[in-house]
């Protein structure tokens, strides 16, 4: 899962950041108004986290923003404001949620997690499709009542296949949901194939179906009823 953090607060960013590491997040930053506005335009993400006040920009523009591409991004409001009508605006240019400074680390990591299980998983925490199941929360996949061990890079693919299902997902969204701002500097994305065969094979071997095609010259697709 990817998270941006719109943040101009140095040690405030990378201790959310050092956080959401541990919880399987990868994280990218961008301080200033204009870095943001350039993050959303390119990427996608799937939970944004956005300070209001912004050394050249506000924050509530990059909602307006977000809007007008039509962008089904998560956000998450992050200030120190605690204006009522800054609350009010926010939301209604399309936020989902509201969180005052200081607050607990653990606090915000539970209002990303609720906002991708509504978005992507019809607000359960455990998803199944026939003989796979996969608790979000404990974040552990089993087949026919078997457990089977994933990577962390591999359970991330395969919530993100399964956040997108019948959709074509492209070497490249991959390698940058995988990887971030590094996915340009790559020459190739070798390491999406290792991580995907890797993955089809542990399903398969442990009695999975084949819901993970290969769209040859394009990507991959989950399928689903």
């Amino acid at each position: 899962m990817k998270i941006l953090i719109i943040e101009d607060e140095t040690e405030l960013a990378k201790s959310i950041a050092e956080y959401l590491a541990g919880e399987n997040y990868l994280c990218e930053f961008a301080s200033t108004f204009s870095d943001a506005m350039n993050k959303i335009s390119n990427f996608l993400y799937d939970c944004i986290l956005l300070d209001i006040m912004l050394p050249d920009g506000n924050g509530l523009a990059i909602l307006e923003e977000l809007k007008k591409q039509n962008k089904q991004d998560g956000v998450i409001i992050v200030s120190a404001k605690n204006a009522l009508d800054d609350k009010i605006k926010g939301l209604q240019l399309g936020a989902d949620d509201y969180l005052t400074k200081p607050f607990h680390l653990s606090e915000l990591m539970a209002r990303i997690y609720s906002i991708i299980r509504r978005k992507q998983f019809n607000n359960s925490n455990v998803v199944k499709q026939n003989e796979l199941q996969i608790d979000l929360l404990a974040k552990t996949v089993s087949i026919n009542d078997e457990l089977i061990s994933l990577t962390k890079k591999e359970f991330d693919l395969l919530i993100y296949f399964i956040g997108n299902k019948n959709k074509v997902i492209s070497k490249s969204t991959l390698a940058e949901h995988l990887s971030g701002d590094f996915a340009d500097m790559l020459d190739n994305h070798d390491f999406v194939y290792a991580h995907v065969k890797n993955l089809k094979k542990k399903l398969y071997d442990a009695g999975c179906e084949h819901y993970l095609k290969t769209v040859y010259g394009t990507g991959y697709k989950w399928i689903s009823d």
